[in-house]
Order: C-alpha cells, then structure tokens, then sequence
C-alpha cells in the first residue's frame, strides 16, 4: 500500500556546546534556492475530471473550454507562490504534451482540444516564464492504468512498460527548458531486477542535473522528502537532514517524520497540502463536488503557512482544476487574499536583527506590543541551532515568551501579545558557532 522510509528525530541532552561533526552536510545551491522559494503550487488537473463509463475516459471526451495556464499561474503568483509543478501524467496515463513514443495514444495530440494541435506542458512552461514563477513537472512512475491497466505485470512486461515511461521522462526532461522541481509520488521505487532508480538517476543527471526532486532516488542531487502527511503540516523539530529518503504515494499520514540533525544527507521537507478539503486534490465528477469539497480559507491557508515554512518545510498547495480547465474564481480570490495577508504580515515586523554568537538582541525605540518572531540560520553552513530561547523585557525583566529546537531556513513562533522594549534570542545549544541570518520580530 505505501512503502516509507525515513529517520526519527535525534536530539541532544543538556551539553552546552556539542562536538561538532568530522564531516560537512550543506545543502546544494538549488537546495538553497528552493528554500528561499518557500511556497509551491501543484496544479492537479487530469482526465478523472472527467466521467468514464467502462476503465478510462475515451480521449474525445478532453474539449475543455476555458482551460487557460496563464490563469493557472497568475493565481499562483498572487498567493505567493515562487515555482509551480503541473500534473503532465497522473495515475490514468494521460500526457498532457503529444508524446512520441511509439505506440503511446492516450496523449493531448489525440483529443479534440485545439484540433490535437495542443502541448499544455509547453503552454504551461510559457506562463511561468511570463509571471516569473520557477516550472516544475509531476509524472507519476510507475503508476499508469493505460499502459498497466489493473493486472499486475509480469516482470518483462514491466520492462517494457518502464521503457516507455523512461523515454516519456526524456522527453519531459529535455525538450521543455529548465525544471525547478520534478516530482515523484510514491517516489522511485527500489527494484534491482528492473533497475529503474540507476535509470531515473542517469537521466536526472543528463538532462535536469539542478532539479530538486521531490521523493527522488538518494544517488540524485537536490533531494527533498515528503512531511508526512497532506495537511501542510511538517513536525517538529523538523531538521533539513535525514539519514534516508521518503517513498510514499501520501495515501496514509506518517507522524514525526522528524529528520536527524546529524543526519547523513540534506534532504529537506516539502509539506503538501490539497486547497480544497476532505482530500480535494483533483476535481472529479461526483454529485455535490463543491459542497463535499470546499476550499480552504484564505486565514486556514495562514495557518498552514505557519506549519510548514515557519517549521523549516516547504509549503506546497495543490490547485485542483475543474472540467471546463479553470481554477474556479472563488479559488483564485482566496489565494489573492492570502498572498495579500502574507504581505500585511511582512509589513508587521516591527524590527529584525542578524549576526553571528550565542545571543542576538533587538531594541526597540519605544515599547512595541509583539506576538511573533522569526528566526532563520545561513543554511549555506547547515543547519547548527539545537536548542534557543527567546525573551522579551517587559516592564524591566527579562520574560520568555518562547523557545526552541530546529532553526534551519525558517522558523516562525506565536505568542502572547506582549509589551516590550527590547526581544533577544538566545541560543542553548549549537554543534558549532551559530549564524543568523535573520531574527525578526513581529505584530500580526
């Protein structure tokens, strides 16, 4: 059903300073790119839209007639959101770009839409580059009912199958520019009969060597892992390093996929989560589909924001798109007004700081009421925090108001609204000397 592999969460005692390792884990520049990027969209558009009466829905059935990528990513763009990944082939096998393998049929080219002259991949690589948003690609291998259908495949069966899916990722890989992020689900399964993972690697390698690859095999640069779970949430602490990957299809929550600070690789997490409720992924033909599946509100949208990136994750929000091509409007203003309540929170900080040592203090030059800080490391060196405190002088003492384990690229805490003139971060515990590069106080 679901295969996980992952790390738990190792964390020190009381000693203030630990030995620092024999051995650097820093994150690759893309991983640091990706980091900075903070939120994703995945847009879930595929051809369960559509009613089927017997297996798949036949081709002549994908005519949608708003379908518009610029749309797509616009609203993306408003929420916030620095890099997209679209669905270009879900579990049903349809490729939303006229494949050439030969053989293959269950592809754009061979649908009514735009007289079989479409390539939504390309469409879609084109709208990112217009609204300034980094494209990334989900193909889902190893899962394909038109090729597979429901029977389990005999081992050169899967060979064959594979092949197809291998010059499909070629493809997708080579002919659409750039990839920001190429995404797994379920991962890359481990087969030494079949070899797939040598062969997903070789072509990470060949043709997206700077890809960050969500659930991608360990041998591949710029992996990322899943949060475990599809809630936006990310546990913690939760720490950029892990001793292994994830593969999982997300079909069941995992808790505390936690990470290791001493971990043995950087593979930081990516906390998705569907913008409609009660797992509303994709938009599929069921009687009442709005009702049973409303959207997520824009304060929900906040909130997870918090649990993802102010939890040193990712925040990845799906867009599921309806039969007529769309994201429905009611969608597109509650991303607008996230993006817009992101905005009102960053104009909220009412002071920041940065350097390097044990202690990091922000004066204030009257007393300002505060309810939340954030506090962020240079990655570039790793991640070193293991343990902080912060506190506030209010009415003259010293008070906490918080405190903490991971730190990594960006850690966000609420609290009690208080009083102060000054807020200073103390860090208890460190493998080596602390950076950082940002502490931030805010109002919101």
């Amino acid at each position: 059903m679901k295969r996980v592999v992952l790390i738990s969460c190792l964390l020190a005692g009381s000693v203030a300073i630990l030995l620092a390792q024999s051995y650097k884990i820093l994150p690759t520049q893309s991983q640091v790119e990706w980091a900075d990027s903070e939120i994703g969209v995945l847009i879930h558009y595929d051809m369960w839209v559509y009613k089927s009466t017997n297996g798949l829905p036949p081709l002549s059935v994908f005519n949608p007639s708003k379908l518009n990528t610029n749309q797509w990513v616009k609203a993306a763009k408003n929420a916030g959101a620095k890099y997209a990944v679209l669905t270009v082939k879900h579990g049903p096998g349809f490729c939303f770009w006229p494949t050439k393998v030969g053989g293959y049929k269950y592809h754009i080219g061979n649908t009514p839409y735009k007289g079989g002259k479409a390539d939504i991949a390309l469409e879609f690589v084109k709208s990112c580059k217009k609204y300034g948003i980094k494209p990334g690609f989900y193909y889902s291998l190893g899962s394909n009912h038109y090729l597979r259908g429901d029977k389990k495949p005999s081992d050169e069966e899967l060979k064959k199958y594979n092949e197809v899916e291998y010059q499909q990722l070629t493809e997708l890989w080579n002919n659409y520019g750039k990839l920001f992020e190429i995404w797994f689900d379920g991962g890359v399964i481990v087969d030494k009969k079949i070899e797939v993972v040598n062969k997903v690697t070789k072509l990470l390698k060949t043709y997206q060597p700077d890809a960050i690859v969500f659930q991608g095999p360990i041998g591949s640069d710029n992996i990322i892992r899943w949060s475990g779970n599809e809630d936006g949430t990310a546990a913690y602490p939760n720490w950029s390093r892990a001793d292994e990957g994830t593969s999982s299809d997300g079909m069941k929550s995992i808790p505390k996929l936690s990470g290791s600070p001493d971990g043995k690789y950087w593979i930081p997490a990516e906390a998705d989560m569907p913008n409609r409720k009660n797992y509303g992924w994709g938009w599929f033909p069921e009687e009442k589909y709005d009702e049973k599946h409303p959207p997520f509100s824009s304060e929900e949208l906040v909130e997870h924001y918090y649990t993802s990136v102010g939890r040193n994750a990712n925040m990845m929000i799906g867009m599921a798109i309806d039969s007529t091509g769309s994201f429905p409007e009611s969608d597109v203003r509650i991303f607008e007004d996230f993006g817009n309540k992101l905005k009102q929170r960053q104009q909220s900080k009412v002071g920041s700081n940065n350097g390097k040592g044990n202690s990091i203090a922000i004066k204030f030059s009257k007393e300002q009421d505060i309810n939340q800080i954030e506090i962020q490391e240079d990655i570039k060196k790793g991640e070193r925090v293991r343990a902080y405190e912060v506190e506030a002088l209010v009415d003259g003492n010293w008070q906490k108001v918080c405190d903490g384990i991971s730190i990594g690229h960006k850690r966000i805490q609420l609290f009690d609204k208080v009083k102060a003139s000054s807020i200073r971060l103390n860090i208890k515990q460190t493998s080596e000397e602390p950076i950082i590069k940002n502490f931030a106080v805010f109002m919101f």
